[in-house]
């Protein structure tokens, strides 16, 4: 049983890994309740199963067999024959064609393959939003007030202000909102009673770059390109597709020194 044990957890935690690079570049899963209920027409009384322990192996084998759906449905093909004789092999206490560790290393060159297919399947994917961003902010640039910096920023003044100006580790307070180029809203606080405050390093470059040149009171209009805001890791369960052009409208109330505290707990400024 320690064996059978010993070898679900490996198997579920290959599975997982390449679930997990599957899921982050945009590929499509099928959730553990989804795999569930398609396999539960006809679900019977546990005890008809047999002992506790015959209950405890399909129990298992169902775990397996889950995360081994998973990835059939995402394309990565797994050999069951291999897999059962491997099991049996195991459970039986007889030797195996790989040693241990030929094993863990197979293991790791298939998942790196599996992550690099699935990079490229990304890349692929987001690469006819990227050549549209350009094309967008190729026209947007010829734009009667809007300005393109050496980055490729761009942005054009509503209204200059009067204040203090932002250093690069400075805190500002702002109202803003976010938009996509066909004007769905993603994010805005305009109607909150009180500018947002954020520390200005844990910002998207785009807005690392544009606030210091802003000063309090300054209205400006931002249109910054893939690779200063998200590029194609936009947030999770945003309205932000992979390579979009992010406009925001932002106002800049105030700005001050950085509190020694403000960045505790902050991820870093590539992943915001």
């Amino acid at each position: 049983m320690k064996h059978t044990l010993k070898l679900s957890l490996t198997v579920l935690a290959a599975a997982c890994a390449l679930a997990a690079c599957k899921q982050e570049t945009g590929a499509p899963a099928a959730s553990a309740a989804q795999s569930a209920s398609a396999a539960q027409s006809g679900a019977k009384d546990p005890a008809a199963l047999g002992t506790p322990e015959q209950q405890a192996s399909y129990a298992i084998g169902m775990d397996i067999g889950r995360n081994l759906k998973n990835l059939k449905d995402q394309g990565v093909s797994l050999d069951l024959k291999m897999f059962s004789e491997a099991v049996q092999t195991v459970v039986e206490g007889k030797e195996t064609r790989i040693s241990p560790q030929q094993a863990e290393e197979v293991l790791v060159a298939f998942i790196q393959k599996e992550q690099e297919k699935a990079q490229a399947a990304a890349q692929k994917e987001a690469q006819p939003a990227l050549e549209k961003a350009k094309a967008w902010l190729a026209e947007n640039g010829k734009k009667e007030g809007v300005k393109t910096t050496a980055s490729g920023l761009q942005y054009k003044v509503i209204k200059e202000g009067t204040g203090k100006q932002p250093k690069p580790d400075s805190m500002v307070s702002v109202t803003y909102t976010g938009k996509l180029t066909d004007g769905t809203v993603f994010d805005s606080n305009a109607d909150a009673k009180e500018p947002m405050a954020f520390p200005l390093p844990v910002m998207i470059k785009g807005w690392q770059e544009a606030l210091p040149m802003m000063k309090e009171g300054a209205e400006y209009t931002l249109y910054i390109p893939p690779e200063l805001g998200y590029g194609d890791m936009p947030p999770p369960n945003s309205k932000i597709p992979k390579n979009a052009v992010l406009v925001f409208d932002v106002k800049l109330a105030a700005t001050g020194e950085m509190p020694k505290d403000a960045m505790v707990g902050m991820p870093p400024p590539e992943s915001r």
